[in-house]
């Protein structure tokens, strides 16, 4: 009998804080051990010049998901999946997102029945919070936290997605309380709607406005006041696809003076521009996300960034939409800028863009690049040490990268079905030739080697947070005793 069901050996292994030569013993879909000399297996795959990394874990993405303005995205939990894991990505947490009106329980039934029978790679959910009604934050959200729902989105703009800030008040609260994390879309309604409105009435509505209509004015002040927010009650907050260098600045802020408060951003902050917009006929739609590409300057700010501690979490935030009537174009081809969906594919390319300009290029070390794709968004999401880690008793999710492979990016190379990306015509170095997933070769030689429905649902605990930093209207030491958290 075989020591191991698999042996991965000679590789280059590296963790989000060392890199070391060893082999891995996987037994039962776990790493059973490390080191050299290990034994026998049912498979070896000599990674002889390749880095053995913890599997991806892209903890902001949407997929098979109903936009507010009743666009699904391009991608089911199958092709989102398997997308993602050529890309390297072995857990990934999509969106479980409530439409006004609906119940929390029923947004998660659907959601766990439409990606068990579909996803190949292990997945959670996040919860989309649109309607916090006392139902939903007396009793449905605290029992879907400890049923394992522990974080959720909320929103600062769309206008059948926004909350008000006395509404993220007590969705703080419900969170601080039972051990959940929010996320929230930091972007200044107002501003936006009124620059809108202006643009409209002048005549200009191609695309490349919807950059100008989305200030990094509205995305800094809303991020310093939903830190503010979350200072008041004292609550772990992340905010999420950060592209504004003032706001990256309130979060390294925030974090220089203890507050519970992360950081994400995404490849488009890092590989686009503004100026990506501005293409001809509806070409700058491929383009548009909220908040939207800023500048050469911005990029710098976000690579500091991702070196500096503001970001702990690298995120995809894919948000497919076809160049069709069932995507972008739902208005036609003379829409307008407000009426083209937000939102650029990136599932896939994740990873292997960080790598090659980051690791590749010296921005990064290859152990802040496994921090930011995989250990850090697994902590702060419940799945460490099962996830995002190379220790004997995590699950064995492996990606091995060769870091020389040399690939140019084109769609027809990707497994989304968005029909187009953004990085389209880019070289990239640095590609996993072998993803595996609890054990299972997941893809080799550029093939899918797993059934539909073989991805498994990862149940996740609440966190229990000490107090931190109280203000002092709300420490009963020093507000006359009143009890008001």
């Amino acid at each position: 009998m075989s020591d191991f069901d698999l042996i991965v050996r000679g590789g280059t292994l590296a963790t989000a804080s060392e890199t070391f030569a060893a082999d891995i013993g996987v037994r039962n879909g776990c790493i059973a051990a490390l080191g050299t000399n290990l034994g026998t297996a049912v498979r070896v795959i000599d990674a002889e010049g390749l880095f053995v990394l913890p599997g991806g874990v892209d903890a902001h993405c949407h997929v098979e998901q109903e936009s507010s303005t009743r666009i699904w995205t391009a991608d089911d939990f199958y092709s989102g999946s398997v997308s993602a894991a050529f890309g390297g990505t072995t857990t990934f947490l999509p969106f479980a997102a409530q439409h006004r009106g609906q119940s929390l329980r029923d947004v998660v039934k659907d959601a766990q029945e439409r990606c068990g029978p579909k996803a190949v790679i292990d997945y959670a959910f996040h919860l989309i919070i649109s309607d916090p009604t006392a139902q939903i934050l007396g009793q449905e959200l605290p029992a879907l936290i400890q049923d394992g729902y522990t974080s959720f989105k909320v929103y600062m703009t769309y206008d059948q997605l926004k909350i008000d800030d006395r509404q993220i008040l007590d969705v703080l609260c419900v969170a601080r309380d039972y051990g959940a994390t929010t996320m929230i879309h930091a972007e200044n309604n107002d501003v936006i709607g009124w620059i809108s409105e202006r643009l409209l009435d002048r005549g200009y509505g191609a695309p490349k406005y919807h950059a100008v209509s989305h200030p990094r004015i509205a995305e800094s002040e809303a991020t310093s006041r939903a830190i503010q927010l979350a200072r008041l009650v004292d609550s772990k907050l992340l905010i999420v696809h950060v592209s504004a260098p003032e706001a990256a600045e309130a979060i390294l802020a925030a974090r220089n003076m203890g507050l519970k408060i992360y950081g994400e951003t995404c490849p488009q902050y890092l590989f686009l521009t503004a100026e990506d917009l501005d293409r001809d006929g509806m070409e700058g739609a491929k383009f548009c996300c909220s908040p939207p590409p800023r500048d050469a300057a911005g990029q710098e700010a976000i690579w500091r960034g991702l070196k500096n501690d503001t970001f702990q979490v690298f995120s995809s935030d894919h948000a497919p939409y076809r160049m069709d009537e069932t995507g972008k174009l739902k208005h036609g081809a003379g829409a307008t800028f407000k009426q083209i969906a937000n939102g650029v594919p990136g599932l896939e390319l994740r990873l292997a863009l960080l790598f090659s300009e980051g690791v590749g290029k010296g921005r990064l070390t290859l152990n802040e690049f496994v921090a930011l794709t995989a250990a850090n968004p697994a902590k702060i999401y419940g799945l460490h040490p099962r996830k995002g880690s190379l220790a004997v008793g995590a699950d064995a999710d492996l990606a091995l990268w060769d870091p020389k492979w040399q690939r140019t990016v084109t769609y027809d190379m990707l497994h989304d079905n968005a029909g187009y990306t953004p990085y389209e015509g880019m070289t990239i170095t640095g590609w996993p030739r072998f993803v595996i997933s609890r054990g299972r070769v997941v893809v080799e030689d550029e093939a899918l080697q797993v059934e539909r429905g073989s991805g498994s649902y990862l149940q996740r605990k609440p966190e229990i947070v000490a107090d931190g930093l109280r203000e002092p209207e709300l420490d009963p030491a020093r507000n006359f005793g009143a009890g008001l958290l």
